[in-house]
């Protein structure tokens, strides 16, 4: 299998300048795992590396995007293969770094994301739909919680889409949409580094960086995503806070405020994610700075093998 080297980790804890090192190391190519830094234009809010942060590595799957373009679990998929390939056949390393751990999950293994041409059926789904206009989304909700109860545990009920989509897999496939057909296999020969530190630590590190990104235009790059108010970059912590605050309806420190909370929040959730779902090498290199070397040596003999 195709060798991988992945950087993963909460915001703000060192995944980009490790991923430097390692791939002047270890002659790599980085491809981003971040599901934000696929937009143009949106630099500051994303932590996006800078042309002199990358120090002449080839970085991929950035900046692809416009602010208001639709990007799925299942385009990265697709896309980062092929950058996967290109990049072993120049005979070098890629190296995934990034906090979106879904991305990085479905890269690596063989999961099946969105609907198989199997799992689709036009007729299905408008007999749900009629269903649902006619008997209303509480009729429906219990006809999930009837037919697919582990379904209905997951979704919510006002999510009508999710509901119908998992009421028309069950009825054409006989299986649960939540439960995979067989378990994920490995596609690659992966190296997992994951990048943590002390909770207080990491927490003032994310919110000087929000005062950071405040002082070099943050506030310019969300009105640019207050134009396409429907799109997935608006629903991207940093700019999403922004918009009471375009409408007067909140003050700039209450939007800061709120902002660096849900960056505190939002990394929490990365590290229980990436905890619970892959088997990482888990290293603090603020408190321990002296373990790149360890890192280097560990990358070396996986790659020796």
């Amino acid at each position: 299998m195709k060798k991988v080297l992945v950087i993963a980790g909460p915001t703000a804890v060192g995944k980009t300048s490790l991923s430097i090192q390692l791939a002047k190391s270890f002659a790599g190519e980085i491809i981003s795992g971040d599901s934000m830094q696929i937009y143009r234009q949106l630099d500051i809010g994303t932590a996006k590396v800078t042309e002199e942060e990358k120090e002449g590595v080839s970085h991929h799957l950035i900046d692809i995007c416009d602010i208001g373009d639709r990007y799925s679990a299942a385009d990265f998929q697709k896309q980062g293969r092929q950058k996967i390939t290109e990049i072993c056949n120049r005979g070098h390393l890629p190296i995934i770094v990034g906090g979106t751990g879904l991305y990085i999950q479905s890269l690596l293994y063989d999961y099946q994301l969105g609907a198989t041409q199997k799992e689709q059926d036009d007729k299905l789904r408008h007999k749900y739909e009629v269903f649902a206009e006619n008997e209303g989304p509480q009729a429906l909700f219990e006809l999930l919680e009837k037919k697919d109860p582990l379904a209905a545990k997951k979704i919510h009920m006002n999510n009508q889409r999710k509901i119908i989509r998992a009421l028309e897999v069950k009825e054409k496939t006989g299986r649960s949409i939540i439960a995979p057909e067989k378990a994920p296999k490995p596609l690659y020969d992966s190296f997992m580094i994951g990048l943590t530190t002390d909770r207080s630590l990491l927490h003032a590190r994310i919110n000087t960086r929000v005062d950071d990104m405040i002082q070099s235009g943050l506030i310019t790059e969300a009105a640019l995503v207050k134009k396409y108010p429907d799109s997935q970059a608006a629903k991207g912590i940093g700019y999403k806070e922004f918009f009471p605050y375009f409408a007067k309806e909140r003050s700039l420190q209450e939007t800061t405020d709120l902002i660096k909370r849900n960056s505190r929040r939002y990394a929490k959730r990365q590290l229980t994610w990436f905890n619970n779902r892959m088997f990482f090498h888990w290293f603090d290199l603020f408190q321990e700075p002296q373990e790149i070397a360890q890192i280097k040596k560990e990358v070396a003999q996986w790659l020796e093998v």
